[in-house]
C-alpha cells in the first residue's frame, strides 16, 4: 500500500468513489481527514458549481483529495481549468476513454491522472497514453458498472499492469480482508463508495440510508436494456419502483429516435440526466421508491450509521490483521 499512499499523499491509499449528489465537500473532506482519499464527483455540475464545491472542499480539509470528471461532460475543458486554477493534485476521468486532448490537458497543468481500466486492452491502451494510474472497477460496484466482475479483472489486468503504473481496484469491496487480498494481487490500493454512504458526514438522506442499512447483496440488481440501437450504461442500484420505470423512459427515447426527434448522442445524454435527476430524488429528497437508489453489492455489509474514521480505522485494521494471519 505504500506505492499507493506515495502517489496519493495520504496515509491509507483508500480513495472514496465519487457517488454523484454523495461525495460532495462534507464527504469527500472528512475521507481525507481521516487519512483516505477523498474525490468530488462532478458528475453533471457546471464550472461555476465545481468551482464552488472545490473552494468548500479546501476549507474544511488540508489534506489532498481529488475530482472525478464525466469524459462525455460538455464543458470538460473549463472543467479541467476549474481544477488547475485550485491545484487539484488528482483529476480522475470516469464514463469512456478519454481523448489525448483531455489527457494532456490535465498532464500539462501538473495533475496526477487515474483512469477506469474495464479490460487489459484499454488499461495498456490508458498507459500508452500517458494514465499515471488505472482503476479496476467489476459489476459488483455501484452506478453505471461495466459486465465483468471485480475478481475476474483484477486476475486480468494486475499481473499484466502492476509492475508498470499503480492500480487500484473497486468494486463490491465491503471489509479489509479483500483490500488484503487486492494488496497481494500486485494492487496499490482501493477505492470505496456503498461502505461510505452512511457515514455521519455524507448529507444523504435519511431514508436513503436506512435504504442502505436494510438491503443486502441480492436487492442490488442492475438496470435492464430495452432497445440494442440505445447504448445505456447498466446502473446497479436497489430494487425499486423506479428500475421499473427506466424501461419505460428507455422506450421514450427510443421512440424519439424512431421519429428522427433527436440525435444518438443527445439520446445518451437524456438518459445521463435521467439517472442524475432519478438518483437526486432518492439522495436529496429522501423517495427511496421512484428515486434511484445506487447501491454496490456490498450494501449488505453497511450496518449502521458510523463516522467515517471508525469506518477508515475497521477497514485497516482488518486489513492488517488478515495480513498478519497469513504470515
Amino acid at each position: 500500500m505504500k506505492r499507493g499512499t506515495d502517489f496519493l499523499g495520504c496515509d491509507y491509499a483508500i480513495m472514496g468513489g465519487a457517488m454523484s449528489w454523495i461525495s460532495e465537500r462534507n464527504l469527500v473532506s472528512a475521507i481525507s481527514n481521516a487519512g483516505g482519499f477523498g474525490v468530488i464527483a462532478c458528475g453533471a455540475m457546471p464550472p461555476d458549481l465545481l468551482d464552488k464545491e472545490i473552494a468548500a472542499t479546501k476549507e474544511m480539509t488540508s489534506k489532498p483529495f481529488g475530482v472525478n470528471l464525466i469524459t462525455m461532460h460538455p464543458d470538460l475543458d473549463e472543467l479541467i481549468d476549474i481544477c488547475a486554477k485550485h491545484e487539484v493534485s488528482h483529476v480522475v476521468l470516469a464514463g469512456g476513454l478519454p481523448s489525448g486532448k483531455a489527457i494532456a490537458k490535465i498532464k500539462d497543468n501538473g495533475a496526477k491522472l487515474i483512469a477506469f481500466a474495464p479490460a487489459l486492452a484499454l488499461a495498456k491502451k490508458l498507459k500508452r497514453s500517458g494514465v499515471d494510474a488505472l482503476v479496476v472497477e467489476g459489476m459488483e460496484a455501484g452506478g453505471h458498472i461495466g459486465p465483468v466482475s471485480t475478481s475476474v479483472l483484477a486476475q486480468e489486468i494486475l499481473p499484466h499492469m502492476a509492475e508498470d503504473m499503480p492500480v487500484f481496484v473497486a468494486g463490491g469491496i465491503g471489509r479489509g480482508s479483500a483490500i488484503a487480498a487486492y494488496l497481494e494481487m500486485g494492487a496499490v490500493g482501493v477505492q470505496l463508495g456503498t461502505r461510505f454512504v452512511c457515514a455521519y458526514e455524507c448529507i444523504a438522506h435519511e431514508n436513503f440510508k436506512k435504504a442502505f442499512i436494510r438491503g443486502n447483496a441480492r436487492d442490488a440488481i442492475l438496470s435492464v436494456q430495452i432497445d440494442p440501437r440505445l447504448p445505456v450504461i447498466p446502473v446497479r442500484a436497489l430494487k425499486n419502483k423506479e428500475m421499473d420505470r427506466f424501461a419505460a423512459k428507455q422506450r421514450e427515447v427510443a421512440d424519439r429516435l424512431d421519429r428522427e426527434e433527436i440525435a444518438m448522442n443527445e439520446a445518451q445524454l437524456q438518459i445521463e440526466h435521467y439517472w442524475a435527476g432519478a438518483l437526486k430524488r432518492a439522495v436529496i429528497d429522501g423517495d427511496v421508491e421512484t428515486g434511484s437508489v445506487m447501491a454496490g453489492q456490498s450494501v449488505g455489509m453497511v450496518k449502521s450509521e458510523q463516522p467515517v474514521a471508525e469506518i477508515i480505522a475497521e477497514l485497516v485494521d482488518d486489513a492488517a490483521a488478515a495480513l498478519e494471519r497469513r504470515g
